[in-house]
């Protein structure tokens, strides 16, 4: 892993630490700080929901964070092998449907698509005995935080200053300086190449997880889906065309179904579960647990993923939560998000059903 620097104060290291104050607030944009930490200044889930609307201004009915996305629909084929860590039904073998989601990072839904903006799949599971597992993912290698408290401070620091629309880089500098951690992240997250399109990317969900199985044993597990479509390296964004990345998207689903294969990651001791920013060791085995397929696309203003709060809390029975201090509070803020724009008017989505629709199987 690469060492951590303190930031110097040139106008060329002041402007490199701004950019990079972009990228870690929107891979860190998924997390939020649940209150109780800063009491007597208590900074509850509303309260921060607040703060992603004073970031990105109120959008009603929308997400307050990845608010621009379309929805997709399919089903996940499992190859049975995942049933040696988990007793969850989603692995035994068969086929479940899935309720799903692509978004980018980020509070403006009206936002223009860009290569480097961080892309998300969120997914629903919907398990024959009622039960679902819901996973939010991004396709970054790492997060850019570990706690709570960092995500509050880095939220701060990057928050564009009035006069100049852009993060003050003496705050970034002091954000960076405090926490080595996110220095070390976000190298890795710059390094990694960004993929073509939302078909071609790998999503992560980053956070550790406990898989339990019929006897009970218990392995830490990450999970990544990643595509059976060939990488292909991200271009400029074309002019005129604001949603360039979901318009892909949609037509590659006319012509036919996506797959990603779902791999579990097993930890061994002496792996950080309670540390989203340190990526395990690469030689750690893998299971690939089974085929995800997408083949159909719509529009947030029909899609039944519009409704869906993709909390990374809902778990089956066989699936626990990790010592990570970000799951909780990513489910609390969440909650506090999906009550607020659930009572709101449905606003129209600058992706259309016309641009997305698909006809599904």
């Amino acid at each position: 892993m690469t060492s951590a620097t303190t930031p110097q104060t040139s106008p060329g290291r002041r402007l490199r630490f701004a950019a990079v104050g972009l990228i870690v607030l929107g891979v860190a944009a998924p997390f939020a700080y649940a209150g109780g930490w800063l009491s007597p200044h208590r900074l509850t889930p509303g309260r921060f929901v607040d703060t992603f609307e004073h970031v990105s201004g109120l959008h009603p009915g929308f997400r307050r964070n990845h608010a621009k996305g379309v929805g997709v629909r399919g089903y996940f084929e499992s190859s049975g092998k995942g049933a040696l860590l988990s007793r969850a039904l989603v692995f035994q073998p068969g086929r479940v449907p899935v309720v799903g989601r692509f978004s980018l990072s980020g509070g403006n839904p009206f936002q223009a698509d860009a290569p480097r903006t961080v892309r998300a799949m969120a997914l629903q599971f919907l398990l024959l005995d009622g039960e679902e597992w819901r996973t939010a993912m991004i396709d970054t290698p790492v997060f850019a935080v570990n706690t709570p408290e960092a995500f509050r401070d880095q939220l701060v620091a990057m928050a564009a200053d009035p006069a100049t629309g852009k993060p003050d880089p003496a705050k970034v500098k002091a954000f960076f300086a405090g926490h080595p951690e996110s220095v070390r992240a976000v190298e890795r997250i710059k390094a990694q190449m960004p993929s073509s399109g939302f078909h071609d990317s790998t999503y992560g969900g980053l956070d550790a997880f406990v898989f339990v199985d019929a006897g009970g044993h218990r392995t830490p597990v990450r999970w990544w889906m990643v595509p059976a479509q060939p990488f292909e390296p991200a271009t400029p964004a074309p002019p005129d065309a604001p949603n360039y990345l979901f318009d892909t998207l949609a037509a590659r689903l006319r012509r036919q179904p996506l797959q990603w294969h779902l791999v579990l990651t097993i930890g061994q001791p002496g792996d950080p579960t309670n540390d989203a920013t340190i990526p395990w060791p690469p030689d750690r085995e893998r299971v690939d647990a089974g085929t995800l397929t997408i083949d159909a696309i719509e529009g947030e203003e029909t899609s039944p993923a519009r409704t869906v709060n993709f909390d990374p809390l809902v778990l089956p029975d066989g699936i626990e939560s990790s010592d990570d201090p970000l799951l909780s509070a990513r489910s609390a803020v969440y909650s506090a998000s999906f009550r607020r724009r659930v009572g709101e008017p449905v606003s129209p989505s600058p992706v259309t059903n016309t641009e997305v629709e698909v006809s599904g199987p």
